[in-house]
């Protein structure tokens, strides 16, 4: 039986659920782990999903559609797709080129890319690829080690700081203590290279590799003096990436952040947060319009992109999906991913009578029966 090409296999997959399954026959158990999976119980993980099955489109007819603008403007960067790509550790473990080849992709759909610290390419190498791209900031405990990042990002042409927030310890992740996940020998985090520990080696039998590299380096006393710091520390904009209420959203404002990012990381971090697109309308309703609201958590579809649309966000972030095209198919399997997510939200924009994004609207919207 002859073999089937990544990309082949890529194709066959009609949806993000079956490319998610090509990719766990694919990976290894402790890295498809790492990658899937949420802290304790998982309930966060599986709510992000669940809470996009609560809403039901109210679409227009005879609206004119024809083909859809699917462009948005976000900080002042023109973008041809409003769904943007979250950072997301350790890519070459899917991949060779890992973040390289996804930054890539992102510059050929003409989204935005956005790079994790914990990157396994470093912040100059996929600099050089080119296109609107992101910085991911973990603040360290050493601050020289934090502004060298800072500084770096800035010279490499990062277009804003994407400072997360909801991390000041890591959540306890069993799926990782269960596999014994840590990177393999002749991985590094990048962009920490030279750095004491930035292999995240499992070093005690039963805990997570990673989790003692954030409890020993990363800084669990952040308070809103640090984004005040951190805002005057750089000249570009800071988005702050982990907020779900809408009162810490006015404080973010009121502290230099230029952008919100609602998310609860992906379920990764306190289990049982509420979901990100229900904390949506509360922080879109809290900003008010003066900076841009993004959402991550839980998308899947186009149609979950149009949701959070409707619901205010002035875009959307995804990252499981883009790991399972870049463990199948590498940077053609990216390119395809957004293709298809492209091709999903264009359809569904034309079916719910929207010409643009701006005409994403709540009233084209209403929750289920009993959701």
């Amino acid at each position: 039986m002859p073999e089937v090409s990544p990309l082949a296999a890529l194709a066959d997959c009609v949806n993000v659920d079956e490319l998610e399954e090509r990719a766990r026959a694919l990976l290894p158990p402790a890295t498809y782990g790492y990658y899937v999976g949420g802290a304790e119980d998982e309930v966060s993980v599986r709510d992000n999903r669940a809470a996009f099955g609560r809403w039901r489109f109210r679409h227009r007819v005879l609206a004119e559609v024809g083909e859809p603008d699917l462009g948005v403007t976000v900080l002042g960067q023109s973008l041809r797709l409003p769904l943007l790509l979250s950072p997301t550790a350790a890519q070459v473990l899917a991949s060779p080129e890992g973040e390289v080849a996804t930054a890539r992709a992102a510059l050929s759909a003409g989204t935005l890319f956005s790079l994790s610290t914990f990157s396994t390419r470093s912040l100059e190498d996929v600099a050089a690829v080119g296109g609107p791209r992101w910085f991911q900031l973990y603040v360290y405990r050493d601050r020289g080690l934090t502004g060298e990042l800072i500084d770096r990002a800035e010279a490499a042409g990062y277009g804003a700081i994407l400072f997360t927030v909801d991390t000041p310890i890591l959540g306890r992740r069993e799926r990782e203590e269960r596999l014994g996940f840590g990177l393999p020998e002749g991985v590094t985090y990048a962009n920490l290279a030279g750095r004491p520990g930035n292999r995240a080696e499992i070093t005690a039998a039963g805990a997570s590799g990673l989790a003692q590299y954030v409890a020993t380096e990363l800084d669990a006393t952040l308070g809103w003096k640090d984004l005040e710091w951190l805002a005057g520390r750089t000249r570009l904009p800071v988005l702050l990436k982990g907020v779900v209420r809408g009162d810490d959203a006015r404080r973010c404002l009121a502290g230099g952040a230029a952008g919100i990012v609602v998310s609860n990381h992906g379920g990764r971090q306190l289990d049982y947060s509420i979901p990100t697109l229900d904390a949506l309308p509360e922080v879109v309703e809290a900003v008010a319009g003066a900076a841009p609201v993004l959402l991550d958590g839980g998308v899947r579809r186009g149609t979950d992109v149009l949701k959070a649309l409707c619901l205010g966000a002035a875009a959307v972030m995804f990252g499981r999906p883009y790991l399972w095209a870049l463990a199948v198919g590498g940077e053609a399997g990216v390119e395809l991913l957004l293709a298809r997510m492209r091709a999903e939200i264009a359809t569904s924009m034309a079916l719910l009578g929207a010409r643009r994004v701006a005409d994403l609207t709540p009233d084209l919207l209403v929750r289920a029966a009993g959701g």
